[in-house]
């Protein structure tokens, strides 16, 4: 099954939708590249399909032949299901490697297991790669947003291949070595953490506009499609007014309104919120937008308590497209500031030394959630930052002042009118909390004293300090 006889740069088991985009966009940068798969049968045909890079390909079913076409020191990514898979690949081809090759998972996986798998992996000499990759089948084959992390020594050797393959902004390769072991892949997961607060953001004001406001689909389409036009400019707001202008063949009407309202997941949105949950951090909006998939499931749920729950709506007026324009751009801003600072969180436990304006940097393209405001954190980051706050620093702080009225209505309005918007409500809620030098937590340590005696501390005194408390009032 080979086609050339002079050793491989890379290689990538693992011929699904990815791992075939990943590696056609190797050969395309001039990459020889060995190919594998679990099916055999996937190679020949993938290599027939690839047309004029076919040269450039390498297919071996067999796993001694595979590795022995790669040139050492080796770099073989795997693009494969996370979990018991990688485990039972990194068994497999593990004898077959030397000291100094370099085992790649490009998955979702979750960085405890990469952490893991580094350390295994490393003790034999060899090294291992978690790389995170957004962008989809499109991004991974013309050029993804990529995270790695891992060993240094193995990031010089992977470094000429990803940045070749990265997205460009501005000519710069949307790529980095970001740490070692799971640095790379919790990076990746909190990008689709905030990737489901913002596609929940946006799916809100589509329903203010579509259950408050009764405009049909192509109309809030062109509405989201002027906006790319301004601080919203994004790919996510670019896919929604491209999917709300698309009609249906079957029955001419929008395609949008013959999609049954349940979404999926894969995990990666609650591996962000239950990570956040154990390193302290708030990320409620993305605790939101995890939470409204998991009610978007229970449709028939929903679909008998429409007419038994009343909404007691109020009389509100329908937010206009410039406050709903502002309010989404607020709240955009909260959700990834949330993220950014679970980023920061895990670097100090982890020890990783996180690039949060290089993270924002490599986001600018390629990935899911590029957009015109991640250039606005990578030069706030780089500038004043009082306490390492995103929202702190002076220019976010003036977008803040701007659009967080406009935050206030528009939540005020859905609420006044019975439509949800739990990820624009959080992100309110979150600033209004934030905000405020003095909370309401010291009510909450009365109450942990007085029926558990945990103590509490005192503004006027140092030291751990118990109240003599008030009976309870006999009724």
């Amino acid at each position: 099954m080979n086609n050339r006889e002079t050793s491989a740069d890379i290689g990538v088991f693992g011929l699904g939708t990815m791992g075939s985009a990943l590696a056609l966009n190797l050969a395309e940068h001039g990459f020889k590249v060995a190919v594998s798969n679990k099916e055999a049968e996937w190679i020949g045909p993938f290599i027939a399909a690839s047309g004029p890079l076919a040269g450039q390909f390498t297919g071996a079913a067999d796993l001694a032949e595979f590795v022995g076409a790669v040139s050492r020191p080796r770099s073989i990514l795997f693009m494969i299901p996370s979990g018991a898979p990688m485990d039972a690949m990194i068994d497999v081809i593990l004898p077959h490697l030397d000291s100094g090759d370099t085992i790649i998972d490009g998955g979702n996986a979750d960085f405890h297991d990469t952490r893991r798998r580094s350390i295994t992996v490393e003790k034999t000499g060899c090294h291992f790669v978690g790389m995170g990759v957004s962008g989809g089948a499109e991004g991974a084959r013309h050029g993804p947003s990529i995270m790695v992390g891992g060993t240094k020594e193995s990031w010089q050797h992977l470094r000429p291949m990803v940045e070749a393959i990265a997205a460009k902004f501005e000519g710069a390769p949307c790529v980095d070595h970001l740490g070692p072991d799971g640095a790379g892949h919790f990076v990746k997961t909190v990008h689709n953490g905030i990737e489901y607060a913002d596609m929940q953001m946006i799916a809100e004001v589509y329903g203010i506009l579509r259950d408050a406001g009764g405009q049909e689909a192509a109309d809030i389409g062109r509405l989201f499609e002027s906006w790319q036009n301004g601080p919203l400019s994004s790919y996510l707001i670019e896919v929604s007014a491209a999917a709300l202008q698309t009609t249906d063949a079957v029955t001419g009407g929008p395609l949008v309104d013959v999609i049954k309202d349940q979404a999926g997941q894969k995990g990666t949105g609650r591996w962000t919120l239950i990570e956040a949950l154990k390193l302290g951090q708030s990320a409620s909006t993305i605790e939101a937008a995890v939470g409204a998939r998991g009610w978007s499931s229970e449709k028939q749920t929903r679909q008998l308590a429409e007419p038994l729950l009343a909404a007691s709506p109020q009389t509100a007026s329908v937010p206009d497209a410039d406050d709903l324009q502002q309010a989404l751009l607020a709240a955009r801003i909260i959700g990834h500031a949330q993220g950014f600072r679970i980023l920061a969180a895990a670097s100090d436990e982890f020890a990783w030394d996180l690039d949060m304006a290089r993270i924002s940097e490599i986001w600018r393209a390629g990935c899911i959630i590029r957009s015109a405001l991640l250039d606005d954190f990578a030069s706030a980051f780089r500038s004043e930052l009082p306490a390492g706050e995103l929202t702190l620093a002076p220019a976010i702080r003036d977008m803040l002042d701007g659009s967080i009225g406009a935050l206030r209505r528009v939540v005020a309005a859905a609420v006044l009118s019975g439509v949800a918007v739990p990820a624009l409500g959080a992100a309110l809620a979150w600033y209004d909390s934030i905000r405020r030098g003095r909370g309401t937590a010291n009510l909450i340590q009365a109450q942990r004293d007085f029926f558990g005696a945990h103590g509490f501390e005192r503004l006027d005194q140092d030291g751990p300090h118990h109240g003599d408390w008030a009976p309870i009032a006999k009724t």
